[in-house]
């Protein structure tokens, strides 16, 4: 039957719960982060055979991937699967034969994908289908465009709209894009059918029950893993930190025992899917009485019940219903069978069991001779007799109390079965209750049938007169009836028409789209072989000089070539000409997708080739991880998985938050790691905390905004962010380091803070930049960490030197060898968290880690810089050449991945608690010699005064007072 008419809706498309409809804003305009999601509940068309049949699912949208994911329900952890909808055509289902009589499918849609597979999905009205409809197109034609508007070049431009804090966020450098079809817009307005959702869509929607189909049978084999890792994960809450979770993890783990609610609970569903099963689907269905649903593991019948449940049904039930002519007779042979079978298994069980308690008596009688003999043999020998008949009263008593303890068992044996017997007998009781409510029901029904057409026969036992009018009264209805549904048809072919139309005219813009797409890959294509045929030309001439010169050393081309190539080399790609954004081959630009400069103005010809080389290479690893999508394709498994519940420690996060964060979702969890460690803190202040830390570190005396003023443009002079005085990224520095020296006067500023708020600042807003170097400062790193003494920054060098000898012994073996400080070097790896010593992408998975597990990950780190170089290191011979090794080796490191492999995989074990260890001992030492220095100073201080020659002398320290 087609689809009604919106007769009787109010408001626009886009005016009900979820918003954002054909009618609510421009094609293309991407939904804001508050803007409601696309979720609620559809039946899904699922099964084969006779299990074929609709099956409730929760439904979200993801505007991320155009994903649309299906769950059993709203509160489920991980989806059954997921619908590719910006690849998908709609088209509406046409019922089967039986059903568009009863008007069963007409609600029925269907999402065909390219590899030829129809999701087919039914909403619980055709008002609820229509606006489903509405809002996949749109979401899908969105999508679509703004692939063609986005940049082609994740690396080096990230589309603006992934992001929703930062100042990388902010980056979004002018692009030459193709306008949309204006005549395409103005049509699929037109053609536009206006619809609002009702109670079952909708974020509300989760709060209600989901709408069951009655002849269906939740049974889905194909499910069935994932949907007892949804079960596993039901029960399995409490404490979610130390919990081993279900995600990307070969660990095995116990599965803890349910509750006897969930007991009863599990068996109630097992009889109840077993009476619908056996009610609607006869012969098929009562060859399944096990459920493959999600039943706890401890509840699951063993295979004896379950063919004796069989047994028992089949008895039960008439043989016309199983089987017709001889096979009554196998059947009954076959049963007799059993039965001898399982009395002669019961009879071997007594036998057994019978042996065994024998045995065990010998057993007894033999422990309790060999302890007499030994008595009698090794105590006799000058014990005192009535110590001696104490011993044998212990020893009887011993054996008293382990008969006893033995029998107890015994019964608490025999208790437990008897407990499962009644359960099996509640069980039986059970489902003879539920077949004698069927058989009422039917008899009922049978009884108003009879009723009917008693009815019917009085009525037409009526005079004949009013038989007349009465006959002409029913024919004027019936005439009625099909007048009202023929032009409820053609309200319906009217909508069906103006859909597929709209549905046509989509289809065909996004076909042009893509044609337009594939053009300018292939124009960007050739351009590329055609730089490559020039630069292998240059390569070949250069290695033919080189190998057989023809000419002098002045008059050789080899030096053309080469002053060439090194020319093209270091030309940074900018945007002077933006309408070939789309066929220049952006190989490196100038400015990383942080902000950073690829290739610094400032240094030498030989500087900048050795940057743009560094460049080359990280471009290079970063174009092969993007081939291997498993990091990425995990990441957005787990956000589909918190749509329907909050983010929580687990194993799976950590491991993957280890792999590295994804560009477009740093800025989320950065705040949420930020939010997990300081929220004691938070929850302690009044709102507007950071803007009133800020207003009176503005208008009082600061002592720190001096110092801070003065380092404002020497955090990352090599970023784009904090380059000027009218940088954004400068005036929000400003900010954070005031607000925070008047939170803690005790440190106020120190020389680093700058630099972990400005990377922070990247990814975070200001207050929540705030939050961060809070964290930093005042829950990861020690007390003293940032004062003026720095204590707590060189008792962890020390700390590091400890680690070195354990982990690196040949390394530090040669350290020592050499008389090289090494602690020089890695004193600023910890102040800042690596800022400025390592390659931005390896800065940036190191924070990644940093704010989730906290400050053990720089000491993984620093060890891994140095065993990712050990070789190397070993080779050199000589304490300046080491020494100068170690001042750049860190920017030769471009492999996150096996820097990572190195830091959580090698060096393992690395116990947090003997870091700490570490710390109280060496902490201890470093007091002490500060304390012996400054009785040295006051030393100094009282002989300056009292001799004359040395009165001129100062220190550093009262130089800057």
């Amino acid at each position: 039957m087609p689809v009604a008419g919106s007769e009787g809706e109010e408001g626009p498309a886009g005016s009900g719960a979820e918003g954002g409809g054909p009618g609510s804003g421009p094609a293309g305009e991407q939904a804001g982060p508050g803007a409601p999601k696309l979720c609620g509940y559809l039946q899904k068309l699922s099964g084969k055979g006779p299990l074929r049949g609709y099956r409730s699912r929760w439904f979200v949208f993801d505007p991320r991937r155009c994903y649309l994911y299906y769950f059993k329900g709203p509160q489920e952890a991980l989806p059954l699967g997921h619908l590719d909808i910006a690849s998908a055509c709609f088209s509406y289902h046409q019922p089967e034969a039986g059903a568009a009589a009863a008007g069963d499918e007409a609600a029925a849609f269907e999402v065909h994908s390219p590899s030829g597979a129809v999701a087919v999905l039914k909403a619980a009205t055709r008002q609820d289908m229509t606006y489903w409809l509405q809002e996949l197109q749109q979401k899908r034609w969105e999508y679509c465009n703004n692939l063609d508007a986005a940049k082609r070049d994740s690396r080096t431009s990230p589309t603006p709209s992934d992001f929703s804090k930062g100042l990388v966020a902010k980056d979004n450098p002018d692009v030459s894009v193709p306008s949309q079809n204006a005549s395409a817009e103005r049509a699929r307005n037109i053609l536009a059918v206006e619809t609002s959702p009702t109670d079952l869509v909708g974020e509300q929607a989760a709060s209600q029950p989901a709408p069951i189909q009655p002849s269906a049978i939740n049974f889905s084999l194909k499910q069935w893993s994932t949907e007892i890792k949804n079960s596993m994960s039901s029960l399995r809450k409490g404490n979610n930190e130390n919990r081993k979770s279900i995600f990307y993890t070969t660990d095995e783990w116990e599965l803890l025992d349910p509750s006897p609610k969930d007991l009863e609970d599990s068996m109630a569903l097992e009889e109840k899917r077993k009476h619908l099963a056996e009610g609607s689907k006869g012969l098929t269905s009562s060859a399944f009485p096990f459920d493959f649903g999600r039943i706890p593991h401890k509840t699951r019948r063993p295979l004896k019940d379950m063919i004796g449940s069989s047994k028992r049904s089949s008895s039960d039930s008439s043989p016309t219903e199983w089987f017709s002519g001889n096979g009554n007779k196998l059947v009954s042979e076959l049963q007799l069978k059993y039965q001898s079978q399982q009395e002669e298994l019961e009879k071997l069980k007594k036998d057994l069991l019978s042996q065994k308690e024998l045995v065990r008596l010998l057993q007894q009688t033999v422990r309790s001779s060999q302890y007499d003999k030994y008595f009698a043999s090794r105590l006799c020998e000058g014990v005192p007799k009535d110590k001696l008949e104490m011993l044998h009263q212990k020893d009887d008593q011993i054996l008293g109390l382990n008969n006893q303890l033995e029998k107890l068992n015994l019964e608490k044996d025999s208790l437990q079965q008897e407990v499962k017997n009644l359960k099996c007998k509640v069980g039986e009781l059970n489902e003879q209750l539920g077949m004698l409510m069927e058989t009422i029901q039917a008899k009922d029904e049978v009884i108003m049938k009879l009723s009917r057409q008693l009815s019917e026969c009085e009525d037409s036992t009526s005079p004949q007169s009013g038989a007349v009018n009465s006959a002409q009264a029913v024919c004027t209805n019936k005439e009625l009836q099909e007048l009202d549904r023929l032009k409820d048809n053609l309200q319906g072919y009217k909508t069906q028409n103006k859909f597929l139309n709209k549905e046509i005219l989509e289809l065909s813009a996004l076909r042009r789209n893509a044609e337009a797409r594939e053009r300018e890959w292939q124009a960007k294509y050739t351009s590329l072989e055609a730089k490559l045929c020039q630069v292998e030309s240059k390569y070949l001439i250069l290695l033919q000089e080189v190998k057989t010169p023809v000419c002098s050393e002045e008059q050789s081309p080899a030096r053309e070539v080469i002053a060439q190539l090194l020319e093209d080399a270091l030309k940074a790609e900018t945007s002077e000409h933006p309408e070939q954004a789309f066929f220049k081959p952006h190989l490196v630009s100038e400015y990383d997708i942080y902000g950073f400069q690829t290739v610094p103005e400032d240094d030498d010809d030989e500087e900048k080739l050795v940057a743009k080389s560094r460049a080359l290479d990280l471009r290079s690893l970063s174009l092969s991880e993007n081939r291997e999508i498993s990091t990425g394709v995990k990441w957005e498994n787990y956000f589909a998985s918190t749509m329907n519940r909050e983010m929580m420690r687990c194993v799976e996060l950590k491991n993957l938050i280890r792999s590295g964060i994804p560009h477009e979702h740093r800025s989320k969890m950065w705040k949420w790691c930020v939010n997990l460690h300081v929220k004691k803190f938070k929850d302690s202040t009044v709102p507007g905390y950071f803007q009133t830390l800020l207003q009176n570190a503005l208008e009082k005396q600061n002592p720190a905004s001096k110092q801070i003023e003065l380092d404002l443009l020497r955090t990352l002079p090599n970023n784009k962010h904090y380059s000027s005085p009218t940088s954004e990224g400068i005036q929000k520095l400003r900010n954070v380091l005031l607000a925070f020296s008047w939170r803690n006067p005790d440190i106020g500023y120190c020389q680093g803070l700058n630099r972990l708020v400005a990377i922070a600042l990247l990814y975070l807003e200001q207050e929540d930049a705030f939050w961060c170097l809070v964290t930093i400062v005042e829950v990861f790193m020690p007390r003293d960490y940032y004062t003026k003494t720095l204590l707590g920054s060189q008792v962890d060098q020390r700390v590091f030197k400890d680690l070195m000898s354990e982990k690196l012994p040949r390394l530090h073996a040669h350290f020592e060898q050499y008389k090289v400080d090494y602690t020089l070097i890695t004193f600023n790896w910890f102040l800042v968290v690596f800022v400025d010593s390592v390659v931005s992408d390896i800065l940036f998975k190191i924070w990644d880690s940093f704010l989730y597990e906290g400050p053990k990950v720089i000491f993984r780190f620093a060890l891994a810089l140095f065993k990712y170089k050990e070789e190397e290191i070993l080779k050199l011979q000589d304490s300046m050449s080491i020494f100068k090794y170690l001042r750049y080796f860190t920017r030769t490191i471009l492999d996150a991945r096996k820097l990572t492999g190195i830091a959580f995989g090698d060096l393992n074990p690395f116990p947090l608690r003997q870091i700490r260890n570490r710390r109280t001992y060496h902490l201890e030492k470093v007091r002490l010699e500060l304390t012996e220095l400054e009785a040295i100073r006051e030393d100094f201080l009282r002989e300056r005064d009292t001799c004359v020659e040395k009165r001129d002398l100062i220190s550093d320290d009262e130089e800057d007072s």
